[in-house]
């Protein structure tokens, strides 16, 4: 086996670790993201029935 196919093996087994982790670090931040939209949205729901009920009570 000659040096530069070593080298060659070592390189694809770098990028494929490198690649790995670089993809996870990209899912967590997907994932970060969707969940903080996630919970976004539902504060404004929260957010809009407890207006609407403090609203209703103020009324009578």
């Amino acid at each position: 086996m000659r040096k530069s196919t070593l080298w060659t093996i070592l390189g694809v087994v770098v990028a494929v670790i490198i690649a790995w982790i670089l993809v996870n670090v990209l899912f967590s931040l997907i994932a970060f993201a969707f969940r903080l939209l996630a919970v976004a949205v539902v504060a404004l729901v929260v957010f809009v029935i407890l207006r609407a009920v403090f609203a209703r009570r103020d009324v009578d």
